[in-house]
Order: structure tokens, then sequence, then C-alpha cells
């Protein structure tokens, strides 16, 4: 339980969760309050919903550079995730049932991948080097053998590294193989342009940029051949069929464009926060190593490995300090097993325990890293007193 009151806690566990804007929260409650119409009906109601549906769409697509009508909306990151896979993979079987995913993957990308291999298709695992960079030359070795899809996520959330996609994305088209990125840890973060990149399926989620939980989208060009993955009306292309969840939609659309005008901003000020957090916890705590890109990461994301200690303890110690971070990926952290992250980029996996992932907001100041240190040190001795590994140099 945290002991401090709201006001002097630091949250840095944005990735996984982060405040809702104001403006997306009022626009969430207008319609909520009076926006029930169905998108599919003809009559005013319905049409304001559809107004208030396309209006989003426009922002969403904004953001990361599509078409509007690119936009399939979803509830979450991992239904954007299932769909990319389960739905685009089926459309090529004829041409190869090959599925290349790099080793480093949310869970929602390589469950369906892992799926899908139980019913026939063939799964390649792409390694990835110390700083979890998959490698343009070693995905063109895969594709020599064809694909029916690749999947390699824009940046890992768990290390922070952003992956060269431009380049994995020319390898593609070299190749007539579509590629999926997950981007939700860098759409709203990170400047994107899908059509630069080229990539052929994009997963965007509304609160890592402020928006709500409960909305997230593919973006799907024309031309990327997709099977829907739930079945029944025609909302969404025909993709995702249900009636669509307006308020949170439009919380999403109001975000995404807020994110948009303030990214450059806010990946000044939280990189300044990031760049001490790298600096200085591995010079001034014994034994704490970085993990991830040096250069190559979010400007929001710092990532360690404390040595000696267990990850989820020191969580805890830390939120009675009124300290919150995270302990690899939001997903896998209660799995009770170690990082398959981390054991990808070559982490010891005693070391892997000790992981330990702070990521910034706009509301986090240079201040709060004094705190985190000064709240660490005592933190990570009495762990280390406990721990049979430790010996007192």
């Amino acid at each position: 339980m945290n002991d401090h009151p709201k006001n002097e806690e630091i949250y840095m566990d944005h990735i996984a969760a982060g405040p809702i804007r104001p403006e997306a929260a009022r626009a969430m409650a207008s319609l909520l309050a009076d926006g029930f119409g169905n998108p599919q009906s003809v009559h005013s109601r319905g049409q304001a919903a559809a107004e208030a549906l396309a209006r989003a769409r426009e922002q969403a697509a904004a953001l990361v550079g599509a078409d509007p009508w690119d936009v399939i909306f979803t509830a979450t990151g991992s239904e954007a995730n299932n769909l990319a896979i389960k739905g685009i993979a089926p459309g090529r079987r004829k041409k190869s049932n090959r599925i290349v995913v790099s080793a480093i993957e949310h869970l929602s990308v390589l469950n369906p991948a892992r799926t899908l291999a139980k019913n026939g298709y063939e799964l390649a695992i792409l390694p990835v080097d110390g700083h979890g960079l998959v490698s343009p030359a070693r995905l063109r070795e895969e594709l020599v053998k064809g694909a029916a899809l690749v999947s390699v996520m824009h940046a890992n959330t768990e290390i922070g590294t952003i992956e060269p996609l431009e380049e994995l994305a020319a390898a593609c088209r070299e190749h007539d193989v579509p590629l999926h990125s997950d981007g939700w840890g860098a759409a709203g973060v990170v400047p994107v342009d899908l059509k630069k990149i080229g990539a052929s399926a994009y997963t965007i989620a509304a609160q890592n940029f402020g928006g709500p939980p409960g909305a997230a989208a593919l973006v799907l060009p024309k031309g990327t051949p997709a099977r829907p993955f739930i079945e029944g009306g025609v909302q969404e292309r025909g993709l995702r069929a249900g009636q669509e969840n307006i308020p949170a939609i439009a919380g999403m659309g109001v975000a995404a464009e807020l994110a948009m005008k303030e990214m450059e901003r806010n990946a000044a000020h939280t990189r300044a926060i990031r760049d001490a957090l790298l600096a200085r916890l591995p010079k001034e705590i014994d034994d704490v190593v970085s993990t991830g890109h040096p250069e190559r990461r979010l400007p929001n994301h710092a990532s360690f490995c404390v040595k000696y200690i267990e990850g989820e303890g020191m969580l805890l110690f830390l939120d009675r300090a009124g300290i919150m971070a995270a302990s690899g990926s939001a997903c896998t952290s209660k799995a009770l097993k170690g990082s398959y992250v981390l054991e990808a980029i070559g982490v010891d996996t005693a070391v892997a325990q000790g992981s330990i992932v702070f990521t910034i907001g706009p509301e986090n100041t240079i201040e709060d890293v004094d705190r985190i240190l000064a709240a660490m040190k005592p933190v990570v001795a009495r762990l280390r007193e406990m721990s049979p590994l430790y010996r007192r140099k």
C-alpha cells in the first residue's frame, strides 16, 4: 500500500497505462451523456455518432501519417495485433504458410502466431542483438524462404529499443511480403509516417498517448489482404463487427490530435529525465546495468537490471515510498517467469530477475530523479542483504 498522498507520488509506468487527457475525458463525457446514436442508423442521432466516428478516424490517421479509411478501430492493442496476425496471414496462405516474427514481440503477436503454427503454419523467430535490434540483413535471409507475413514491433516496451522499421519494410517489399508492426509504445510518442515507412499494417493504442483504455486501432492500408477476426456486421470495413465504442474512440481521437501537436515538446521534456536516469542510476548504485539501445530508444523510456535482487520486491518497496515503476511488460510481469525479452538480448536469467522499467510522462520532473535515487539506494541495500546471491564488496 502506498504511504504517500497522491500529490507526492511519482508515477513512471506510463507505457502500461497513463492519465487520460482532460480534453479527451470531456469529449467522452459529452458522448456518454448524450451521444447514444448508432453510426449505422440513418436518423439524426445515428448520423451524429457517425460524424464523431469519422472525426476520430481522421485524427487517429493523422497521428501516424495514414488515410482515414485505413483505420480499423478495435477495443485494445492486443485485439488489433490479433486481427493483423490472424487476418492477414490466412489471406496469403496460397503464396506461403510461413510467419516471421521477432523474438521480442508482445505476447499478443507471439501467441496468435503460435496458434497458427499449431494449425499448419511454419513459424520463424527472428533473433535480435544485445540491444534488441532486428537485423534487416537477417530478415532478408528469412524472406528468401518465403513468408505470408512479417511482424516486428516499432519499439519494445520493456527495453525501449526502436527498430529500423523503414529498412525492415523495404526488405519486405523486395519480397512482396506484408509487414505488420505493433506501434503500442511508439505511436503518439515518436513521429510515425506510415506512408514513408511503407508498413502494411500498424497497431496503435489510445492509452499510450493520453486516450482511454478500450480504444485502439489497426491501420490497414488499402491493398493489404485481410480476413475479419470478429465476424458479424459491416462495421470497420467488415473487418471488425460490432457497434463501435463511440465515446472511447472519440477520446482516442482527441488525444491523438493533442499528442501530435505536443510530441516534440513532450519528447524533449521526457528525454531529459530519461537521460538523467540512464546516466545516474548505474553510476550511483553498484551492479546496475541498463538494457536496450543507448541511442535508438524511446524518449520516455529507461530500463535497468539491478543485480542480486528480485524486481517485484523492489517495486513493492518503491511503491511504499510513492514511486511507481514496472518490471518487464505489464502483460508478463505476473506470469512468474523470466523475461523472454531480456533472455533474447542475452541477459543472464538471474540478472533479469532484477528488471526495473521507468516510463516517463509529461507531468514528471527532473527533480523526480533525485527522489527515485534516494528511495532506491536503501531499498536495493536491504534486498541485497537478504539475497543469497549477494556478497558484500
